[in-house]
Order: C-alpha cells, then sequence, then structure tokens
C-alpha cells in the first residue's frame, strides 16, 4: 500500500483565521508549520511494520528532534496540537502511530512483553544519522513532501510523550543508554506527560533508573489521580525513581487528556475527561520551555519554581510541585 502523503502548511499571515485539522485554531503571531503524514519501518519480531508517522517542519532550520508519543489506544492524530507547539518553538516533531494490540506483542503498552519492541523502537534513534535507515528513509520522504529537500536531521533528541507514550519514550531513553553510545549521545532530556505505568511488566522503572543520574533533564505534567492514568502510577515511578530536588508539576484541576488538547476527541473526552483551555495553555508552555532548556543545556528560571511563570501559576492554584527522591 502506498503510504498517505498529505501535506498541510499554516501561514504566519492571518493564520488566526484557519485552522488545520485536529489542530486547533492557530494563534497569527506562530510561525508557519509544514505538516506532513506519511510512514516509518518498525521491525516486529520476523515481520516490519509500516506505520503512520507524522513530521512536523518549523518554518526555519530546525533547532532539535522531538520525538512526541501518543498514548495507548490512541493515535498519532491525537497529539497533533502539541506537536504543532513544539514546531512553532522551532523544533522537527516526529510523531509516529504504535500499535495498541499486535499478535507478536509489538505495542505501545507493555500487555505482555514488548521490550523487543520497544528496543526496535530505540533502533530508529539509534541509527538517526544514517540518512538509508528506517528513520532517516522515514524523513527523506517527509521533507520531499514539505518542499524541504535540504534539510538533515538535527543531532539532538527530546522524547516527549503522553500517558502509555510517556513509559515508551522513558524505556526507549534507557535501552539508548544502554545499547546506543550513539544514541544516547543525542539525547538531551525527557518531557512526560501525565505518564502512565503498564500494569505487567517494569518498563517505566526500567527506563527512569538508566536515565536517573546521567544529568539528562527529566520532566513531568501530570493530572489528578483517575482511572485513565492507572492512579497516577507513572508519576508516582517519575518521582520514587528520579534523584532531582524538581521534578515537574501536577495540573490541580487537569484532565489525562490535557495533552492532548485540541486534538482529543469524544473517545477521549468521555474516557478521560474534558481538557480545559487554561489547563492546555499551561501544559503546552511548561513543555515547550523545558524542551527549549533541554536542547540548550539552560535552566530559565521563569518556569522553575521562584520563577514569574511558575509562581503565577502557583499562586492561582493551577498546578503543585512535584519533587523527586532524596
Amino acid at each position: 500500500m502506498r503510504p498517505v502523503r498529505v501535506v498541510r502548511t499554516l501561514a504566519a499571515a492571518g493564520a488566526a483565521a484557519l485552522a488545520l485539522t485536529a489542530l486547533g485554531p492557530v494563534a497569527p503571531a506562530q510561525a508557519a508549520v509544514t505538516r506532513v503524514q506519511t510512514t516509518v519501518e518498525i521491525r516486529c519480531a520476523f515481520t516490519t511494520l509500516n506505520q503512520n508517522a507524522d513530521w512536523y517542519f518549523p518554518s526555519g532550520s530546525p533547532q532539535g528532534l522531538v520525538w512526541l508519543q501518543h498514548g495507548f489506544a490512541r493515535s498519532n492524530g491525537n497529539v497533533a496540537d502539541l506537536a504543532s507547539k513544539y514546531a512553532t518553538a522551532g523544533y522537527l516533531v516526529f510523531a509516529p502511530s504504535l500499535p495498541s494490540a499486535n499478535l507478536f506483542g509489538c505495542t505501545l503498552q507493555n500487555i505482555g512483553n514488548n521490550t523487543d519492541f520497544l528496543g526496535n523502537v530505540a533502533d530508529l534513534f539509534a541509527k538517526m544519522g544514517d540518512p538509508n535507515d528506517k528513520l532517516g528513509r522515514s524523513f527523506t520522504k517527509a521533507k520531499t513532501q514539505a518542499g524541504r529537500p535540504g534539510l538533515t536531521l538535527p543531532g539532538s533528541l527530546v522524547l516527549s510523550g503522553h500517558s502509555a507514550g510517556g513509559e515508551a519514550v522513558s524505556y526507549v531513553a534507557g535501552r539508548l543508554r544502554t545499547d546506543s553510545a550513539a544514541g544516547w549521545a543525542r539525547v538531551r532530556g525527557l518531557v512526560l506527560l501525565d505518564p502512565v505505568k503498564s500494569f505487567l511488566g517494569s518498563n517505566l522503572d526500567t527506563g527512569l533508573r538508566a536515565v536517573d543520574g546521567t544529568g539528562r533533564m527529566v520532566r513531568t505534567i501530570s493530572a489528578p489521580d483517575g482511572t485513565c492514568n492507572n492512579s497516577g502510577s507513572g508519576t508516582d515511578a517519575v518521582q520514587a525513581r528520579m534523584h532531582a530536588p524538581f521534578v515537574g508539576v501536577r495540573l490541580t484541576g487537569g484532565a489525562h487528556t490535557d495533552a492532548e488538547g485540541a486534538s482529543t476527541d469524544t473517545v477521549g473526552t468521555i474516557a478521560c475527561g474534558t481538557p480545559k483551555a487554561e489547563n492546555i495553555a499551561v501544559l503546552q508552555t511548561f513543555a515547550v520551555a523545558w524542551a527549549t532548556d533541554a536542547f540548550r543545556g539552560t535552566q530559565t528560571a521563569a518556569y522553575l519554581p521562584g520563577g514569574s511563570y511558575y509562581q503565577a501559576q502557583l499562586g492561582a492554584g493551577r498546578i503543585q510541585t512535584l519533587t523527586g527522591a532524596s
């Protein structure tokens, strides 16, 4: 089957009047973002999956690559809103859809033993410097469709995942540290969005242990405990495994779907709550700011405890501070 080839560009001029399917309205101040829908190959047991994959191109030269992973029983379309915000900030975004059910255990969430499959996902980033490997081929298709043939993949990487995607990106980060020196050297940090720990296995704990103490930034933006985040299991793991005084925030009136923002749907809102505009804005602001800090190796005071933006949200009762293990 031929891959779906769709290119959508949001123009900065007059963009307030435009809307991208699943992305919601685009503010006038935003720079142009191009979304391309194509595929990426991922090994699965003795087969190869051709998974739907979205690429988001910033208007200028990308300042880094963000891998943005959706949650369990969701798709890459459900994180399109946040993907556009990362791209608007100047980052190339790779957002694949990963299976929630598969005969060979090649799934996003651990519902049996998906570690081999996630190891194959990690291999995408271990070999991302090779334009002829799987991620490179997907990028080549996307940049050609986007009319940006001269671009190369950035050399730095931030991993960002929602729900079960938060567990997956954490495990992949750990695999890169243990299995790929070149891949690990590219990782700048993780931004976890209400991460959820699988009922089976220890993927999240394994990944966090591998990353802890390495100097890589790990931050989470969580919702209150509920059914959809397995009673806050992922956030509990971050706080227990990461030895850092500050590991993120909880949105006090948030919903599990905040990370999906304008890209959520009826299934998401019925099951996990309707995101409020103010919580979406706070989540997206922190997610982009912390990814920027990870890429630059900085710590912008405004988005940390004691800083202007942080204290404004704390004072308004929108957030609570999450601390790590002592």
